[in-house]
């Protein structure tokens, strides 16, 4: 794997370690930094995933954008789509007052998160 792709996908991991352990907290959870996590996971392999094929990443945190160059190399990366959308609301507006994830927003954002880490690393060699 080349050195930056390598350093997008540690960066991703560690994000989705912090989603992960986040999630299970008993005493005064933080949904929406589980929630923000998982965003940033799932772009930061995203964008080492295009890097690898050699696709340029846009600048964005939309993750439909993001998935949509990848899509004619893997096809079945196309089921993801609905999902990313959903999650790429997690990127800017969770962090400021007006929007709040719940509980049910982490879980299955999280669930989302492995289904498609999954489908990702699969791809890299």
């Amino acid at each position: 794997m080349k050195g930056l792709v390598k350093e997008w996908i540690e960066k991703a991991e560690a994000d989705a370690n912090t989603a992960r352990r986040e999630v299970q907290v008993v005493e005064d959870p933080n949904w929406d930094a589980v929630c923000f996590h998982v965003q940033q996971a799932i772009e930061k392999y995203l964008k080492g995933l295009l890097l690898k094929d050699d696709l340029a990443p846009s600048r964005t945190h939309d993750l439909a954008v993001l998935l949509n160059p990848l899509l004619n190399r893997y096809p079945d990366l196309k089921k993801l789509h609905d999902d990313m959308e959903w999650i790429s609301a997690f990127a800017v507006e969770i962090r400021y007052p007006g929007e709040t994830a719940d509980k049910a927003d982490a879980k299955k954002a999280v669930a989302i998160m492995e289904r498609a880490i999954k489908a990702f690393l699969n791809k890299f060699p």
